[in-house]
């Protein structure tokens, strides 16, 4: 935390009960509401607002210790050391309504850059799709999209082939945003953090429904929980 904040929060808990704080303020208003609780409030929007601009740092996350959960296929997820900016060019639903990254911040996002004719993306759905099934609820959304030359016919023939249930279909069917985000070949999964910055890459299909996948996973949703970032939402 920086030190302007540190003197912020430090000169309002120093404000102290009616009796020590200056006369001039006046404090009728308060008296019939929770004021402690009130601060609490306030404290917790400053402390998700740094969070989002960088003046806490994403220790919060604790890499390493997700790091240390990785087995087998998922060794390939390399977690950044620094957070990194994501593409903001859009993407569509299978109507055509334009979507971004924007549209999912507030939580974590699994994405999924994948083609119908590449048969590594094919065989990791099925695990992606479970993976969506059991976090869904928990503050993980995993969004597959198809990049490039993907048939709506095919893509749909596909899922229901091999039957997924709890994945969304999204395209970019020029491949702009893959280009945009660095992405080379197929599949590729990113982990987007809440406030929308990515945060670890792999290159490659995985077992993404392996406990050590699924350990990864809970133990970012857990500790992000723990954070003044999942506090926010209380001070709506």
């Amino acid at each position: 935390m920086s030190k302007s904040m540190e003197a912020l929060i430090a000169s309002m808990m120093a404000s102290g009960p009616a009796a020590n704080r200056p006369p001039h303020i006046a404090f009728d208003f308060f008296s019939v509401m929770d004021v402690s609780h009130m601060l609490k409030k306030l404290i917790a929007a400053i402390l998700y607002t740094a969070l989002s601009l960088g003046a806490i740092p994403a220790a919060a996350l604790d890499i390493e210790g997700a790091e240390a959960l990785r087995e087998g296929s998922m060794m390939k997820l390399g977690f950044h050391s620094a957070p990194k900016e994501v593409s903001t060019l859009s993407f569509t639903d299978i109507d055509g309504n334009e979507e971004t990254l924007a549209d999912y911040q507030g939580q974590f996002v699994l994405l999924n850059f994948w083609a119908t004719w590449c048969a590594p993306c094919r065989k990791e759905m099925p695990a992606l799709d479970a993976l969506s099934g059991a976090f869904g609820d928990q503050g993980l959304t995993v969004l597959p999209v198809a990049t490039g030359h993907n048939p709506l016919p095919a893509i749909k023939s596909f899922f229901e082939k091999a039957e997924v249930e709890h994945l969304p279909l999204r395209l970019d069917s020029k491949g702009a945003m893959a280009r945009d985000m660095g992405v080379l070949g197929l599949p590729v999964s990113i982990l987007i953090s809440p406030e929308g910055k990515e945060i670890a890459r792999m290159t490659g299909d995985a077992e993404w429904f392996s406990p050590s996948a699924q350990a990864i996973i809970t133990h970012i949703l857990e500790k992000d929980s723990a954070q003044p970032s999942g506090v926010s939402q209380e001070s709506n």
